[in-house]
C-alpha cells in the first residue's frame, strides 16, 4: 500500500463507527480481503480514509441481496489504494442490477410454481398424480426438476 499520511488514517474504531459497523465486522471484511489495512509499529490497524467508500460498496452490494463472493470479485477488479471513481462505480451497479434481474426472473419462476407440482417426485401433493403420474419427474434427475427447467425459461427470455 502506497503511502499514506497520518491525517488520511482511521483506527479500526473510528472507522467501524463512521461506516456504521461493528469492528469485528471491520475485521472480518479485512480478512475476506474486502478492506485492507496499514499497522502501526505496535501493531494496530489503521485505515485509509477511502475505505468508508469500499464499506459503502460493500453494503449496497448487501442491499442487494449479493454474497460477499460476489461483492469482493467487484471490489477485486478496482485499485485497492483509492475509492472507486463514478464511472467504476456505474460499471460495478450495472453488473449488480444483471444479477438482480436475474433472480427477480428466479424469483418469479418459483412464485408461478408454488401452486402446482414443481417435479420433484414427492407424490405426497394431491395434485402429484395430475401432473406427475407414476413419478415421470424422477426420470429426468435428482430434486425439484421442473422448477429449474422453469427458472432456465425464464433466463432465456
Amino acid at each position: 500500500m502506497p503511502h499514506i499520511a497520518r491525517l488520511e488514517l482511521l483506527s479500526i474504531g473510528d472507522l467501524a463507527r463512521r461506516a456504521g459497523v461493528s469492528v469485528p465486522t471491520v475485521r472480518y471484511y479485512e480478512e475476506r480481503g474486502l478492506i485492507q489495512a496499514t499497522r502501526t509499529a505496535s501493531n494496530q490497524r489503521q485505515f485509509p480514509r477511502h475505505t468508508l467508500r469500499r464499506l459503502a460498496v460493500v453494503a449496497a452490494g448487501q442491499r442487494v441481496g449479493l454474497t460477499l463472493q460476489e461483492i469482493a470479485a467487484a471490489l477485486a477488479e478496482l485499485p485497492p489504494e483509492r475509492a472507486p471513481t463514478q464511472r467504476e462505480w456505474q460499471k460495478m451497479s450495472r453488473q449488480w442490477a444483471a444479477t438482480v434481474a436475474r433472480r427477480i426472473r428466479q424469483l418469479e419462476a418459483l412464485q408461478s410454481s408454488l401452486d402446482g407440482c414443481i417435479g420433484c417426485g414427492c407424490l405426497s401433493l394431491g395434485k402429484c398424480t395430475l401432473f406427475n403420474p407414476d413419478d415421470a419427474a424422477a426420470g429426468e434427475g435428482p430434486g425439484s426438476r421442473w422448477l429449474r427447467n422453469a427458472e432456465s425459461a425464464a433466463f432465456a427470455d
